[in-house]
């Protein structure tokens, strides 16, 4: 009894610390819950034209918020190195908008291509891989990408083309020739 008593207190102790574990310590958030709030990793993209003025006065104009199926999603911090001209929203149930300025004429842009007018402003939309849609602003003196996921619905173009409205002005659309 006089060994067996210690045993089983030893045991008892090592459960009870397997089960309930220190009180004081908060469960370590997940990989993807860190993936979904923290810094948003970007790859660089060709931009030759993100240090324009024209870019710097949108991004000074763009929303803090943008909506997406009536929620309103905050601006999200970028990890460094962030491309440059580049602004994302977006919180841990949703998946991130991204708006990158200064880029080059997208390729798809031809005589034939079907635009979107929203606010004022003429819109391309390029569907791309895994649901994911880039629409390019095509009449202005920069062009201006915003990537959503494909069930985002049209309120980020929205509270976008307001800025882009608000801060460039109309310019000419240039169509790829050949």
């Amino acid at each position: 009894m006089a060994v067996g008593l210690p045993v089983l207190l030893a045991i008892g102790v090592a459960v009870v610390g397997l089960i309930g574990g220190p009180a004081s310590t908060p469960p370590a958030p997940s990989a993807a819950a860190a993936d979904r709030t923290g810094p948003l990793p970007l790859v660089p993209v060709d931009a030759p034209d993100s240090g324009s003025p024209a870019c710097a006065a949108l991004l000074k104009a763009l929303p803090a918020q943008v909506t997406e199926d009536g929620v309103r999603l905050p601006r999200r911090a970028l990890r460094d190195p962030a491309p440059p001209a580049t602004v994302a929203w977006g919180d841990a149930a949703h998946d991130p908008v991204v708006l990158r300025c200064g880029l080059g004429r997208p390729p798809e842009l031809v005589q034939t291509s079907p635009l979107i007018g929203v606010s004022g402003v003429q819109w391309l939309q390029i569907n791309g891989e895994n649901g994911s849609a880039t629409s390019y602003v095509v009449d202005r003196s920069v062009y201006v990408a915003l990537t959503t996921t494909g069930d985002t619905g049209s309120g980020p173009v929205q509270d976008v083309s307001a800025a882009v409205a608000a801060a460039l002005p109309t310019a000419p659309i240039r169509p790829n020739t050949g």
